[in-house]
C-alpha cells in the first residue's frame, strides 16, 4: 500500500512540474465574483478555455491552408486551359469513344 501512495504521489510531482506557469490579469469585479464560486478550478476553466481557443485557430489554419491549395490548383488549371488551342472539345472528344463502342 504504502508504494501505491509513493506512485501516485511521484505521477503527481511529475503533472505539477511538467506545466508552465501565467499570469492573467482580470478586473477586480470578475475576481470578486470567481471568490464566489470557490468550488470551481479557475485553473482548470483557464486551461480548457485556452486549449480550446488553440484547436479553433489550428483548424482555422488548416481550412485556411486548404483554400490556398484549391485557389493553386484552379490557377494551374487556367493556365493549362488557356495553353489549349480551344478546337479539342471533351464532349466531343466523349461521345467519340462512345459512339466507338456501340459498333
Amino acid at each position: 500500500m504504502w508504494d501505491n501512495d509513493i506512485i501516485r504521489l511521484y505521477t503527481i510531482l511529475l503533472y505539477v512540474y511538467n506545466m508552465s506557469l501565467i499570469t492573467l490579469k482580470i478586473k477586480e469585479e470578475i475576481k470578486k465574483k470567481m471568490r464566489r464560486y470557490k468550488y470551481i478550478n479557475w485553473s482548470e476553466v483557464a486551461r480548457n478555455a485556452i486549449e480550446e481557443r488553440i484547436k479553433f485557430e489550428e483548424l482555422k489554419e488548416s481550412r485556411n491552408m486548404n483554400v490556398d491549395l484549391i485557389k493553386n490548383a484552379v490557377e494551374i488549371q487556367d493556365r493549362v486551359r488557356a495553353k489549349s488551342s480551344g478546337k479539342w472539345s471533351a464532349t466531343e472528344e466523349i461521345r467519340k469513344w462512345r459512339e466507338s463502342r456501340k459498333l
